[in-house]
């Protein structure tokens, strides 16, 4: 049996919620894993691991995959950092060069996936402001 996917409407509203107040811990963990259920279903394939801990992970990206142990090509990074390059909040670079993602292997750049399409929501430009 696998995991219960979070519909669209309801991961929209995770989403929405925790981008506009300091959220609580079950919207953020709702937010963060709905984000990263679009990247795995925009970006299909097991060549990276995209982990927010503690609420979750995936793999994503088309390419050569693992069987056992740590993956090749990893991506971390905490739910704030994860919930701001996912809707556009800020970029890919800027928050890789203020230290708010470890990103190890060839395949773990993730820019050309973010900002992700979320069940139609208005992404912003980026502030590119993350940190500093």
């Amino acid at each position: 049996m696998g995991k219960a996917r979070i519909t669209d409407a309801a991961g929209r509203d995770a989403v929405k919620r925790a981008l506009a107040t300091v959220a609580d811990r079950d919207t953020e963990a709702a937010a963060a894993r709905y984000l990263l259920q679009v990247l795995a279903d925009g970006a299909p394939g097991n060549s990276v691991e995209v982990r927010v801990p503690p609420f979750g992970a995936v793999q994503c990206i088309a390419g050569p995959g693992h069987t056992r142990g740590t993956p090749p090509n990893v991506v971390e990074t905490d739910a704030l950092t994860w919930l701001a390059i996912a809707t556009g909040g800020t970029t890919w670079a800027d928050a890789l060069e203020h230290g708010r993602i470890a990103a190890s292997g060839s395949r773990a750049d993730l820019s050309a996936h973010l900002p992700l399409p979320w069940a139609g929501a208005v992404t912003p430009q980026p502030s590119g402001t993350i940190g500093a």
